[in-house]
């Protein structure tokens, strides 16, 4: 699947995954309106709400982007219903030719890691049929339990072709606070890249590694020295304009050859309706709004690269 992912950025020349995590405020108020008017105001209204409202974004913007990113837990708020229209974004995006990150953030003890690699990238066996139950191409990985945790999803991608992201050093201000200490004077993010280098040795796609990692874009620096820890894995960068990040700050996510990183936005590309730079769209007009910010994203990153 990283082969998909590398050939899909280089045909649409935008490094960049749009992050489908739907808070209901930022569903504009027909959308819910009209799934209110169908399912009352209750969880599966909600869920309906969020889905219409991914699809519009999805439907203006699938042509520009190589994937997506649906951030669980904004779906898991509305329960039940909730994931069942997460199922139903993953299996739409997927039909647009896009590649889908679940941003899932899971890691355990052995056996239950096993279990969230089988639901979100592999196939389970009931009785004489086999199932694949979320079925999202990539899924964001957390590396605290060490080994045990990251060899089960390991296991899958190298069964599925499949990727992970481990989170390295995320874009929240408070990941300092244990991503940054030393030990044998080194910080622990950087012990951490060195296992993902590791780890992706495993499982080589053509250029790049199945196993990438998440280092935001709010830390420029840290990302410089990851870039160079781990040369064969694809880096995953939240933390673009909503949370701070410009182009500028993201050129050494890049390896030289252009590749190597893909650069996430969420509320800045599905909320952009409500920015002032896109307001003259409206809510009516939010998936055109949609596609402006990811237009102007891509200009801002490929000026970035071009200049660096």
């Amino acid at each position: 699947m990283i082969n998909k992912l590398i050939a899909n950025i280089k045909k649409t020349n935008a490094p960049i995954v749009v992050g489908l995590d739907p808070m209901l405020s930022y569903v504009p108020e027909q959308v819910q309106q009209k799934a209110f008017a169908e399912y009352g105001e209750t969880l599966e209204g909600a869920a309906e709400a969020i889905w219409q409202f991914n699809k519009e974004i999805v439907d203006h913007t699938f042509d520009l982007i190589p994937a997506v990113k649906p951030q669980i837990a904004m779906y898991e708020q509305f329960g039940i219903p909730g994931l069942a229209a997460f199922k139903k974004t993953v299996d739409y995006c997927k039909e647009k030719g896009l590649v889908v990150i679940g941003d899932i953030k899971r890691g355990d003890i052995g056996s239950t890691s096993a279990a969230y690699a089988t639901g979100h990238l592999g196939r389970i066996q009931i009785g004489s049929k086999t199932y694949v139950p979320f079925d999202e191409d990539f899924a964001t990985v957390n590396p605290y339990l060490g080994s045990d945790g990251v060899n089960p999803f390991i296991k899958v991608c190298q069964e599925e072709k499949k990727g992970i992201f481990v989170l390295v050093k995320t874009s929240n201000p408070s990941s300092g606070e244990f991503q940054d200490q030393q030990i044998d004077g080194k910080p622990l993010y950087e012990m951490v890249g060195e296992k993902v280098a590791e780890w992706g040795a495993q499982c080589m796609g053509d250029e790049y590694s199945y196993v990438g990692a998440v280092v935001g874009a709010t830390y420029p620096e840290m990302g410089k020295v990851l870039r160079k820890v781990m040369p064969k894995a694809y880096i995953l960068v939240p933390g673009y304009g909503a949370q701070g990040g410009k182009g500028k700050d993201l050129v050494h996510f890049f390896n030289e050859d252009g590749l190597g990183a893909i650069v996430n936005s969420s509320r800045g590309i599905i909320a952009a309706y409500k920015q002032e730079a896109y307001r003259q769209y409206g809510p009516e007009h939010f998936g055109e709004a949609a596609r402006a910010a990811v237009e102007a994203m891509k200009e801002d990153i490929a000026g970035a690269l071009e200049n660096r």
